[in-house]
């Protein structure tokens, strides 16, 4: 049995995106990029409705709970001719969280942090971040959302939610999927054995 659509974007830029500081579950809200993002991924979406021939009620419409990803799903409706505010939220769509690293760049932790960030280099996927998760336990989260998915769906979260998806699907092994660029923006279409950008 064929597995449902995922049509995901990743939220729209943020101060800290911008800034290039680690984000995970901070509430940071979208910058004016971001939210020309957001709506540039509305209209991605509607040439793809219009390309196969559906519409976009069609859909189901799930956000991670963090403003971000709520802002960037009402922009994408609200560009789809559809009430801003009627879609749901799942918190296993939260981002990873990087406990006691958000707030900070890389190379700020390279100061603070070097022996946990070599650490990390050595197994990405496995390591638990200071006060936060891995890759692995966020899949763990992701996977059992993504187990209850039961139609073709629309879903505004984060670049780790999408990374694990991309594990969990068999699309890359852990270490290219942790690595992975999921561009702002953009929407990736999963079809169970594929995906594919549109911009």
């Amino acid at each position: 049995m064929s597995r449902p659509i995922l049509y995901f974007a990743r939220h729209g830029e943020t101060d800290w995106n911008r800034e290039r500081r680690l984000q995970g579950q901070h509430d940071i809200p979208l910058n004016d990029l971001g939210r020309v993002q957001a709506s540039r991924c509305g209209a991605v979406l509607r040439g793809l409705f219009e390309r196969d021939g559906r519409s976009a009620v069609d859909c189901d419409y799930v956000s991670s709970p963090l403003g971000r990803a709520r802002e960037t799903m009402e922009l994408m409706r609200a560009g789809l001719g559809l009430e801003p505010a009627a879609y749901r939220t799942d918190a296993r769509l939260m981002e990873m969280s990087f406990g006691r690293w958000e707030g900070f760049t890389f190379a700020d932790l390279q100061a603070r942090e070097a022996a946990a960030l070599a650490e990390r280099e050595r197994d990405k996927w496995g390591f638990v971040l200071p006060g936060g998760e891995s890759y692995a336990q966020l899949q763990v989260r992701v996977r059992a959302w993504y187990d209850s998915v039961e139609r073709d769906t629309v879903v505004a979260a984060h670049g780790g939610v999408c990374r694990v998806l991309i594990e969990h699907l068999g699309l890359a092994p852990p270490l290219a999927a942790s690595m992975g660029d999921i561009g702002q923006g953009v929407v990736h279409v999963f079809t169970g054995d594929d995906m594919t950008r549109h911009e």
